[in-house]
């Protein structure tokens, strides 16, 4: 199968590239988290265009055609809905997100790729837009800032400790016809980095949150932040693609850095409000 994207990166070449890149983009990112709404809100809807508009270009290397503007356009409306908080607009927002892309793909395809190209559609809207939202009403919490810290950088210690130790010691895949680069080593590694992630976040930020709550909270970040790896792994295995994209130099695209972080700001805001509040 062709790989489209990003060559090989000698691996200190890439670590390199990915140091000089956060040295750029985190204090830019904490910039606007310290700002709060509504900055914070525009930099998560144009992370979200950015992303959306590569998951659907993806979707067109692997020879599907869904709606780039509604998928945008609702992924949008999504960001705009979490900002505004009017439970009525969300009441008619999620199933005209649902309906109107499948009514314009109905009749503007031809073929029996339509309700692959609505799947594409409908799922990049959810999968950007409203999973990304969930940043809005996280920093509008108590102490909403620095929860948006302790999601974003226990994901980031996760993604970095499996991808590390993944590198240097991994010799067991986990799932190989997936994500080849997987192994047990880095997975466990990955724990154990947004757990000690996450207790030394608590630690920093003063949050309301005892050892153990804060100890699960890291767990279940890195837990789902392997998952939300692995569905972009999967995504660009279907579509043939190496990397979502190059604007991140050492990472690829938006995409490939948001992977981790769609899943993991979910179950924080929930876990919070759910568990902490």
């Amino acid at each position: 199968m062709e790989v489209k994207g990003l060559g090989v990166v000698p691996e200190r070449s890439q670590l390199r590239q990915r140091l000089l890149s956060a040295a750029v983009f985190i204090p830019i990112l904490l910039a606007f988290i310290w700002v709060g709404n509504p900055w914070f809100c525009l930099l998560v809807a144009a992370v979200a265009v950015l992303g959306s508009l590569e998951l659907f270009r993806m979707a067109t290397y692997g020879g599907w055609q869904p709606s780039v503007v509604l998928g945008v356009a609702f992924t949008l409306f999504f960001i705009a809905d979490a900002y505004f908080a009017q439970p009525r607009a969300t009441e008619i927002l999620i199933p005209t997100a649902v309906a109107l892309p499948l009514l314009w793909l109905l009749l503007r395809s031809r073929g029996e790729k339509t309700l692959a190209n609505w799947l594409w559609t409908v799922g990049g809207i959810f999968y950007i837009g409203w999973m990304l939202g969930h940043f809005i009403p996280l920093r509008e919490l108590e102490q909403g800032r620095d929860w948006v810290i302790l999601a974003l950088f226990a994901t980031f210690a996760a993604d970095s400790g499996a991808y590390l130790i993944g590198r240097a010691w991994g010799r067991h895949s986990m799932v190989p016809k997936i994500s080849p680069g997987k192994t047990w080593e880095g997975t466990f590694a990955g724990i154990i980095a947004g757990i000690a992630a996450a207790v030394a976040l608590n630690a920093i930020l003063g949050l309301p949150v005892s050892y153990w709550q804060v100890s699960i909270l890291g767990f279940l970040i890195a837990a789902l932040a392997f998952v939300g790896d692995l569905v972009e792994s999967m995504l660009k295995r279907s579509t043939g693609v190496k990397d979502s994209g190059r604007l991140i130099p050492g990472h690829g695209g938006i995409l490939d850095r948001l992977d981790s972080v769609v899943f993991t700001v979910v179950l924080v805001y929930y876990y919070v409000v759910w568990v902490i509040m």
